[in-house]
């Protein structure tokens, strides 16, 4: 068998005559050898497939965590588009006023439910002083009552403790709003049934409590209900300050830069 493979392979090298008996074998045998390649073929494209599926597997964690900090990102964009909107509110807001402020943002709001007071991020060391007055880019916001020298105390003008002398900047009607503890209504005092005020008056602060200036926006009157019988009418009003979301306020100085301190009220009240 050996002899006969070498004559067979001498044959083949140096004459032709084994070249059609070769074609015919290989087409035979050509199935047979597809068949034997089936394993290969099929690791091979297990392997790959493996690999790709690995590939795209990570490279979908990838895409994932780039996209959540791509909408972190938008959302924050948002959060500066409002408070660059807001700054430009209280930068309109600062020219109108003439005076000297000084711009502070909220650090934190009181927790106790019954009370409507927020914590700002100027103190005594910016002249920071109690009885200072305190507004947003769309009214009066309340007063300091408490000085740190890093960060203040300020009494919003909705608080259940505070009221502010006003006036209806339609004809000078005088009235008393008094805070309600809710941030979205004042209530106005011992209102005559007969008084002229009406739903839409803007009320200003009147200046006479030597606590705020005047002519500053309060309020909007937005129900007035009179009572059979009773000499006082029921009038609520809607603050014009952003109570429960401005976050960047002003801090009002007259032009000596410091303020008349008057009698502590809220002290006394708290007493």
């Amino acid at each position: 068998m050996v002899a006969m493979a070498l004559a067979l392979i001498w044959v083949d090298h140096h004459y032709p005559w084994l070249k059609p008996v070769r074609q015919q074998a290989a087409w035979v045998l050509e199935p047979a050898q597809s068949t034997a390649m089936v394993p290969s073929v099929l690791v091979e494209w297990f392997g790959e497939s493996a690999a790709t599926r690995q590939e795209l597997l990570h490279e979908n964690k990838q895409l994932s965590a780039r996209n959540l900090i791509l909408e972190t990102r938008v959302q924050r964009l948002a959060a500066l588009e409002a408070e660059n909107v807001e700054l430009r509110q209280l930068l309109n807001a600062s020219e109108k006023l003439g005076g000297r402020v000084l711009v502070s943002s909220v650090l934190a709001v009181d927790p106790d439910p019954y009370s409507q007071q927020i914590f700002i991020n100027k103190g005594s060391e910016d002249g920071v002083f109690v009885g200072q007055p305190v507004l947003d880019a769309y009214g009066l916001l309340g007063q300091v009552i408490d000085v740190l020298p890093n960060r203040s105390r300020v009494l919003m003008i909705a608080d259940s403790n505070h009221a502010i002398p006003v006036q209806v900047n339609r004809n000078g009607v005088r009235a008393i709003a008094a805070g309600t503890g809710a941030l979205d209504s004042l209530e106005l005092l011992y209102v005559p049934s007969t008084a002229d005020i009406k739903e839409g008056d803007l009320l200003i602060s009147s200046g006479l409590g030597r606590r705020y200036p005047r002519g500053y926006p309060v309020a909007t009157v937005n129900s007035i209900e009179n009572i059979a019988g009773k000499p006082f009418a029921r009038v609520s009003a809607e603050p014009s300050a952003h109570l429960d979301r401005s976050r960047h306020l002003l801090l009002l100085f007259n032009d000596e830069g410091t303020h008349i301190t008057p009698p502590d009220l809220w002290q006394e009240q708290q007493k």
